[in-house]
């Protein structure tokens, strides 16, 4: 909502000269109108937006053309912002105090269908992770699942549906299904957040 904030990221993209800039928004019903409109292959939602708040507008985008891929940008990273962006559908997830170094690298990263995270979140829930397993006394449940739930593990937290990580890996999408749903269990997971989540805490995914 911020005018130099969004100056300076059209600067930044603007560099670029495989990237067009389709549109502006100051608020958040106005980005879910402009994106029903001109169809962009990126949105970049900055969280604190007027009138509908960029979490709920990012929601209402991704649901309305889930070909769209939302790029968050945050002041916050703290797992609860981080998992509630996911919960949104985002496929990106940027601090603003490192927005400039990495804004280029999101949007190509989602561009090519995968998942990008500011480095310093990723490094922040590991350690977390880690404290957490040591104050449990707990082995690594990584350990437990085979390497075929490995594999659909790290495809679905890359941002692919069932029918990709089928085609991908040569299996029915019910098979799919079955191992997403044992690694799941095994790991404790409940949805494709928590699941984003724990392949970002085990450095599967960057």
């Amino acid at each position: 909502d911020h005018g130099v904030v969004r100056k300076g990221l059209r600067f930044l993209l603007s560099q670029d000269p495989s990237i067009e800039i389709a549109g502006e928004a100051e608020d958040g019903r106005e980005a879910v109108r402009l994106a029903a409109e001109l169809q962009p292959s990126i949105v970049i939602m900055d969280i604190a937006m007027p009138q509908l708040n960029g979490l709920d507008a990012a929601a209402q985008i991704t649901k309305s053309n889930p070909k769209i891929a939302v790029i968050v940008l945050s002041m916050y990273s703290d797992e609860e912002f981080l998992i509630r962006a996911l919960t949104a559908g985002a496929k990106g997830y940027l601090l603003k105090d490192s927005a400039d170094a990495d804004v280029l690298r999101a949007v190509h990263a989602v561009a090519q269908g995968r998942t990008f995270f500011t480095p310093s979140i990723a490094h922040t829930l590991l350690e977390d992770y880690m404290r957490r397993l040591q104050q449990e006394g707990i082995q690594d449940s990584y350990d437990l699942l085979t390497d075929r739930e490995r594999e659909v593990l790290q495809l679905l937290a890359e941002g692919r549906s069932n029918k990709d990580v089928a085609a991908l890996l040569g299996l029915s999408i019910h098979t799919v299904d079955t191992h997403r749903t044992n690694f799941m269990q095994k790991l404790g997971l409940h949805n494709t957040a928590e699941i984003v989540i724990y392949a970002m805490r085990k450095k599967i995914i960057s």
